[in-house]
């Protein structure tokens, strides 16, 4: 098993910044491929970005390139989601998730997953 931990979630502006952070606990972080994804009110959950075991690729959804990084610190055993340029659609519930093969941009591939933190972008 895998707990998963997300932090960071707030309220900002548009035009603002937020780093979210997701601490895991449980396996051994470094093997697992990471991936960070929301869920809007009335929407379906989505992808946004994933990273590789070694942290060295990266995914993301096209409306966030450019904008949002995702990063991982395998000896605090923790994933990042920088996100900036903030604009009222990124407002969601911002979870992680872990999966123990290849990172994907597909929600149902992962096998854990945290609880989630709400991020909300006042325009």
């Amino acid at each position: 098993q895998v707990q998963l931990v997300e932090s960071g979630g707030g309220l900002v502006q548009a035009g603002g910044s937020l780093r979210l952070s997701c601490a895991a606990s449980g396996r051994t972080f470094s093997n697992y491929a990471m991936g960070w994804f929301r869920q809007a009110p009335g929407k379906e959950r989505e992808f946004v970005a994933a990273l590789s075991r070694s942290g060295l690729s990266t995914y993301y959804r096209d409306s966030v390139k450019g904008r949002f990084a995702i990063s991982r610190d395998n000896d605090k055993n923790t994933v990042y989601l920088q996100m900036n340029s903030l604009a009222h659609e990124d407002t969601a519930v911002y979870y992680c998730a872990a999966r123990s093969t290849f990172y994907s941009a597909d929600a149902d591939a992962y096998h854990y997953w945290g609880q989630g933190t709400q991020v909300t972008v006042s325009s």
